[in-house]
């Protein structure tokens, strides 16, 4: 019997993302229930049969929703079922002042699964997005002007966390789930359109397909393939030449130092210091970084310039510093 080109998409989109594996590896499989995450933890556990892997489905409830610790319950089963080698429902708590829903809850999500992965001494965990959640990334990143990093979308892999399915598409997901029998869940939230990203999906790409033709969805998810390497270099120089103006430097960071990078590496180092210092990174845009460079390059004595988490960027006796704001 032939495989279903849909679970074959799936299985070889799994395989070479963890071929670097060792054959005592141990996986984590974040696992919502929804079909992507579902066709993942499918995969993973085919995939691990010959070289041995351990798998554990993971599911964390947010604890949004009416009935969501029973949703939880159900799709640890669901795992169960799979053959994974060992299941864990964990609940997050939603609690970031000064962040959106979506990004509290991500944040949340993020650090309960950095938890289990410590606890289960795991290699890699596994998330379930698509090339749709890219194509979605990078639309909106291009909307709000956020710059290369946003139009680069999301990493295939980072710190131990890996993105198997960037090549795979959300329909190749649902078919597969279909084709193996597997019961998915749809999260409400992603048919409220009092979220920008569920009006991307449901109306706005669906839009650009039926106008410009088919292909914008793997266009899309190609340009971050494009993107991202140069940003990663970008990001490489940066990091370095923060290293480079720091040292030595006492406190602070020197204004002619600064002065003398070219401006793309500038702003990135203005970005990382400020993140290293406290700034919250998922809040801090480009007019935050635009606006301490300004504190370099169109200096009349600014008092300072604040950014989200507390934090604040002060030129004084020709170094930049970064410091507790006393804004409450």
């Amino acid at each position: 019997m032939s495989l279903h080109p849909s679970v074959a998409a799936v299985r070889h989109a799994v395989r070479p993302g963890l071929a670097d594996l060792d054959p005592d590896a141990r996986l984590v499989v974040a696992c919502s229930g929804g079909a992507d995450s579902l066709a993942l933890a499918s995969a993973a556990v085919f995939e691990s049969r010959e070289p041995g892997w351990y798998v554990v489905g993971a599911t964390v409830d947010h604890g949004l929703q009416e009935g969501s610790g029973a949703r939880a319950e159900a799709v640890v089963a669901q795992l169960a079922a799979l053959g994974v080698d060992e299941t864990v429902g964990a609940r997050a708590r939603v609690e970031a002042p000064g962040l959106g829903p979506e990004a509290a809850a991500r944040a949340a999500r993020y650090a309960v699964l950095e938890q289990i992965r410590e606890s289960f001494d795991a290699d890699v965990v596994l998330l379930g997005h698509t090339r749709d959640d890219q194509a979605e990334t990078v639309l909106l990143g291009l909307t709000r002007g956020s710059g290369g990093r946003a139009l680069a979308g999301m990493r295939r892999s980072f710190d131990a966390y890996r993105r198997p399915l960037l090549d795979v598409s959300h329909t190749d997901t649902v078919t597969a789930c279909q084709v193996e029998g597997l019961r998915t869940w749809e999260d409400p939230h992603n048919d409220d359109p009092s979220f920008t990203r569920v009006r991307v999906r449901r109306r706005v790409l669906p839009l650009l397909e039926d106008q410009l033709g088919p292909g914008v969805t793997e266009a899309l998810a190609r340009t971050a393939d494009q993107l991202r390497p140069d940003m990663e270099l970008l990001d490489d120089y940066a990091e370095q030449a923060l290293a480079d103006v720091a040292a030595g430097s006492g406190e602070g960071l020197p204004v002619d130092a600064l002065l003398a990078l070219p401006a793309p590496i500038r702003t990135r180092v203005l970005r990382l210091a400020a993140v290293a210092d406290g700034a919250s990174a998922g809040e801090l845009f480009h007019q935050h970084v635009m606006a301490v460079d300004a504190l370099l390059t169109d200096w009349h004595g600014q008092k300072w310039v604040d950014l989200p988490g507390h934090l604040r960027a002060v030129r004084r006796e020709g170094a930049l510093h970064f410091e507790p704001s006393t804004t409450p």
